[in-house]
């Protein structure tokens, strides 16, 4: 069950590049596109471009956190007024003492030039209008902070309400009216923010294509869920007992079938001790003596998560000859 929300000062796209090499590599084209002056006012001299038409330059003075100002202003306030800030993230060390470069790329746009892990905060508060940083960075940006006092819709209200409940608590949210307002809806979730009724969605996905499709992206898992099967505490049917549990038996089975595969392996008799203490088995391997009287042979139920593991570990032992057999059916 994911968090998700559609933020239009704060959207992802994916991109094809890969990494932040690839994200680099597009602030470079960009930033060596040659623009010309006159093409700002909205001329343009049939793709040429005289030689001293560089992008233009400047840079903002930062507090350089010691009280002071460093570095020069080129372009008052004013001059940014109107524009459109997009911020492309810094690769490597800046060859200059300022923290921010602004490039412009068209008549009314800017490139920022920020470390990737601020971008989505600079975003985010709305200081800058676009940007491109990692996926994980979004993520560790705890972007949730920003639907804190937001409307949220799910068809989940008492998780969502717990959720936002501590949210609010942690950012020391005491208005009523300002507290994050939680309603319910019974189906679409995922399209209440594009009809405007939502600032983020509370809702259960599976692979998460209809959360793409619908222009979301995932900020925080809530709760990772799978089905279960409950049994009445109020037994109406005493009759019906025996089959309950034999169902109930049937279903554990397969579900452990699922859980856990068959190894088997030839070990020394020397090594049996470490090689049972790697595959302990649920109550106790399966040993049998083989032909030669310095080996053995053992059979063991190993979670299949862990087999890889545990094939590694017992190479490392010694054993020989390991089978993994997949399981139909068990009853454990």
């Amino acid at each position: 069950m994911r968090l998700t929300h559609s933020d239009p000062d704060s959207s992802s796209s994916e991109l094809s590049d890969s990494g932040m090499d690839g994200i680099s590599n597009l602030a470079d084209q960009l930033t060596r596109s040659s623009v010309n002056p006159s093409s700002l006012n909205g001329n343009h001299h049939n793709g040429t471009t005289s030689p001293n038409s560089r992008p233009l330059k400047a840079r903002l003075s930062l507090n350089n956190g010691q009280g002071g100002q460093r570095g020069s202003v080129d372009m008052n306030a004013e001059s940014l007024d109107g524009r459109l800030l997009f911020a492309i993230p810094k690769k490597g060390a800046s060859n200059t003492s300022d923290r921010l470069a602004l490039v412009v790329l068209f008549r009314v746009a800017l490139s920022v030039f920020l470390p990737a892990s601020d971008i989505p905060s600079f975003v985010g508060k709305g200081n800058v209008d676009l940007g491109i940083t990692g996926h994980d960075v979004i993520l560790e940006a705890n972007m949730e902070k920003h639907l804190v006092g937001k409307r949220i819709v799910t068809s989940f209200e008492v998780l969502a309400g717990k959720y936002f409940k501590e949210l609010d608590e942690k950012f020391q949210v005491k208005v009523d009216e300002e507290r994050t307002k939680i309603e319910y809806v019974g189906g679409s979730v995922e399209a209440a923010c594009a009809l405007g009724l939502a600032d983020g969605i509370v809702d259960l996905v599976e692979s998460g294509d209809t959360m793409r499709a619908a222009g979301l992206h995932a900020i925080e898992t809530l709760l990772e869920t799978e089905a279960v099967l409950i049994k009445s505490s109020v037994q109406k049917h005493p009759a019906l007992e025996p089959l309950i549990s034999l169902i109930t038996s049937r279903i554990k089975g397969v579900v452990a079938a699922g859980r856990y595969v068959v190894c088997e392996y030839n070990i020394r008799r020397s090594s049996l001790a470490a090689a049972t203490s790697v595959t302990p088995g649920r109550r106790a391997a399966t040993v049998s003596p083989l032909l030669e009287e310095d080996w053995a042979a053992v059979s063991v139920m190993v979670e299949k998560r862990k087999v890889a593991d545990v094939m590694d570990e017992l190479v490392k032992i010694g054993a020989e000859d390991i089978l993994i057999f997949n399981l139909d059916n068990c009853r454990v």
